[in-house]
């Protein structure tokens, strides 16, 4: 079974990666692995409100 989409934590999460990425401290390996989970997360995220945009449009 397909583990639900929590989509704050996935917010929560973002937000916690670009400020990882902002940081001077942060290496060029770790933001490319950054990158790389932001662009999943945002992924999901997308589908997310897809989903939700259309249940929303079949209750109206």
């Amino acid at each position: 079974m397909a583990e639900k989409f929590d989509y704050a934590a996935a917010v929560a999460e973002l937000e916690a990666i670009a400020a990882k990425v902002e940081d001077p401290e942060t290496g060029l390996g770790d933001i490319d692995k950054y990158i790389r989970r932001s662009e999943e997360l945002i992924a999901g995220c997308r589908a997310y409100l897809r989903g939700v945009r259309e249940k929303l449009e079949v209750m109206q």
